[in-house]
């Protein structure tokens, strides 16, 4: 953790509603006057697109398993070392991964390929991770303790199997028993890098769907945020004003001591209210650091 270069990790899986987490934060940082480097999880996985199905073949032979949850597929001494480097200086390294044409084309690249990794300099106030590990502890590497806040987006399985199946199929264009079989030869990599991460966040955000999910194998939608509530839990965050979070927001009740539940439609408003004054806090502790920097360098 960095008092004068914070960082911000969004972690979790999709389905849990990243488009909505996305805007929440521009909107933050735009209204908060934050000049952020935006930090993508996916590049710091360890291979392209193809080279990643080499490797799916070669454990498929070995009877062994390799996916994108765990640390065979992912560089987290990369990411720790990025986490470590910006805490410190303010500085770092960051690349892209070209998930699409429209993506790839600009530096005449293929998709499922990497940019050339960038040095970028000073100047940004902290740092905005969004991907699967933003939180992810190993026997080598800790990630999680240079995060100033960790925040968990986080789809019950179900939905999230739901949408991987349905994106992968429609969009993709695979089987559901190829999808199905991806899900199964993942399971363990979440069970050991995922879901533990979700005990160390300081705040969860859990997309719970108010429909039937019990067998998403079979379903044809994708819930929609309309149809689900959002489980909201705080670890570790003092003087959290739930009587506040009532008021504001329209259907919302607690649920526990420290667990808030709004209506889906709801998530990217309790967001914001709830976000923006943790993120400002940080930007407070950041300037009267700063501002002790230059008394103590002026005597």
């Amino acid at each position: 953790m960095s008092t004068r270069n914070p960082i911000i990790a969004v972690t979790g899986s999709s389905g849990a509603g990243t488009s909505t987490t996305t805007a929440a934060f521009e909107h933050i940082f735009r209204t908060l006057g934050i000049s952020s480097v935006n930090v993508e999880g996916d590049s710091f996985h360890r291979f392209s697109r193809q080279e990643m199905d080499m490797e799916k073949r070669k454990a498929k032979e070995a009877r062994t398993n390799i996916s994108y949850f765990g640390d065979l597929a992912n560089d987290f001494t990369a990411l720790e070392k990025l986490f470590h480097d910006y805490s410190e200086t303010g500085k770092g390294q960051i690349r892209r991964y070209l998930h699409t044409f429209d993506e790839a084309v600009p530096y005449n690249q293929m998709p499922g390929t990497f940019t050339p990794w960038e040095e970028f300099g000073e100047g940004t106030d902290l740092l905005y991770y969004e991907g699967l590990h933003g939180g992810v502890v190993t026997k080598d590497n800790d990630v999680a303790k240079h995060v100033d806040l960790l925040i968990g987006m986080v789809p019950i399985v179900n939905l999230e199997w739901i949408q991987k199946i349905i994106r992968d199929t429609n969009k993709r264009g695979h089987s559901r028993e190829a999808v199905t079989a991806s899900i199964v030869r993942s399971m363990e990599d979440y069970i050991s890098f995922i879901t533990p991460q979700f005990s160390r966040t300081h705040i969860n955000f859990q997309r719970v769907p108010t429909v039937d999910t019990s067998n998403p194998f079979s379903a044809k939608a994708i819930p929609s945020l309309d149809e689900s509530f959002v489980v909201i839990r705080f670890r570790e965050v003092k003087n959290v004003d739930f009587q506040y979070y009532l008021r504001m927001i329209d259907g919302a009740f607690m649920s526990r001591i420290n667990t808030l539940v709004v209506p889906g439609g709801k998530m990217g408003l309790a967001m914001e209210l709830i976000l923006t004054p943790l993120i400002r806090d940080l930007m407070d502790r950041k300037n009267q650091a700063n501002k002790q920097l230059d008394w103590m360098s002026d005597l």
